[in-house]
């Protein structure tokens, strides 16, 4: 079989930057070289494309301006004609000579985090390209990257959500006062968590118990997002993630994971960096490892895989199975339920549309194994077939709604 070229595009600007860059790294190094050829494309904070060797090797982040120096900076073309392809800045339709370069390739594999890449941004940038790409689609990546509107969309499929209410940043400033808050809270019961609508990772989730301090709080929330949304505070707090996918042609769950935690929220330096006195750690990237442990800094938080929970797993499961299936899924999302242990209720938590690792360790403890080069290669081919599904023709408008001369 002929090889296929895959352009993994990771980074961008979004809070959860680095984060992307951990997944890319892993991705990049589970692909099997044996079915394709690896085209980084990394977007930097500045909102800079680049591509090159250099990003196959985690020492290479944050890009140093030597290494920017062995770099091609290169933009998406947007023709939709042919094959997808990179230019360099010296490159167009118009432009084929030697100072001009073109990266073809036949996939793509975004791994975004947040902002700006998860939320339906780049996919729709896809869709207008024409560019064939794993993952969610862009209704289901915007959707599900908002977590107001995931509970909006999921309200009438019977899964279980705490009880909500959002809060927007004001059109001048950061402040809300507790007076102008106390109408938007109204009888939602504290203690709350309060956190970013649009971002993951935990980041800017804290726990308040009065207005007083939920506006303290907010400022900050608001430097990264829009909005945020404010839920009842669960006690016994038990947290269970389950990833659910169509990659095999039928609905499949993963392994369900129950994260230990030594606090009441899971922080974002628990999450990514190891627990060796702080240090960051993660793999080089450039070489195969399919089935690998990946990542020590994604991985370093103890968690349990499979727990004994059968009086939840089948809840857990086919929750997860709704959501994916009313947006109409593809990819392989995270589900995030949370739970009162003591009482067993359980709650939707949220979607993530791209996990951190793309959660590869789930579906290596799956109840049907599958490696991460494996799952990689079944992505894949969703999204080319995702891509010939939606094909229109060449000239999409039909005869009787032409107005002017075809020529």
């Amino acid at each position: 079989m002929t090889k296929k070229t895959i352009a993994v595009f990771f980074g961008g600007r979004s809070p959860e930057h680095d984060v992307s860059v951990v997944s890319a790294l892993q991705v990049m190094s589970a692909l099997d070289r044996s079915l394709y050829d690896v085209v980084p494309v990394y977007l930097a904070t500045d909102g800079r494309w680049w591509t090159g060797e250099a990003l196959m090797q985690r020492e290479s982040y944050l890009p140093s301006p030597e290494v920017l120096a062995t770099l091609t900076q290169v933009s998406l073309d947007m023709s939709a004609n042919g094959r997808p392809t990179l230019l360099s800045p010296n490159a167009s339709m118009f432009n084929f000579g030697k100072s001009a370069k073109r990266i073809e390739f036949d996939a793509a594999i975004p791994c975004f985090h947040g902002l700006v890449g998860e939320d339906g941004q780049i996919q729709g940038m896809f869709e207008t390209a024409r560019v064939p790409y794993t993952g969610m689609r862009t209704l289901a990546s915007a959707v599900l990257m908002d977590k107001v509107a995931t509970k909006r969309i999921l309200a009438g499929a019977d899964i279980p959500q705490l009880p909500y209410c959002e809060i927007q940043r004001p059109r001048e400033g950061m402040l809300v006062t507790a007076s102008e808050l106390a109408p938007i809270v109204g009888d939602l019961k504290g203690p709350w968590i309060i956190k970013p609508s649009h971002l993951g990772s935990s980041i800017g989730v804290a726990k308040v118990s009065s207005l007083e301090e939920l506006a303290d709080v907010l400022p900050e929330i608001f430097k990264y997002d829009t909005a945020a949304i404010l839920e009842t505070f669960v006690a016994n707090m038990v947290e269970y993630n389950v990833s659910v996918s169509r990659m095999s042609g039928e609905l499949t769950t993963s392994a369900i994971e129950r994260p230990k935690r030594t606090d009441e929220l899971l922080n974002f330096k628990e999450k990514y960096l190891s627990g060796g006195g702080g240090k960051k750690t993660g793999i080089k990237g450039g070489a195969k490892a399919p089935g690998q442990q990946a990542s020590e800094g994604m991985l370093s938080l103890t968690r349990e895989l499979n727990p004994n929970i059968a009086h939840l797993d089948a809840d857990i499961r086919r929750w997860a199975g709704l959501a994916f299936d009313q947006v109409g899924g593809t990819g392989a999302p995270r589900i995030d339920f949370i739970g009162n242990e003591e009482t067993g209720e359980l709650w939707l938590n949220e979607v993530n549309p791209c996990p951190g690792s793309f959660g590869y360790f789930l579906w290596e403890a799956a109840p049907e194994p599958l490696l991460f080069s494996e799952m990689l290669d079944k992505l894949i081919q969703e999204a080319l077939f995702q891509h010939v599904r939606g094909r229109l023709p060449p000239d999409p408008t039909p005869s009787d709604a032409r107005l002017f001369l075809r020529r």
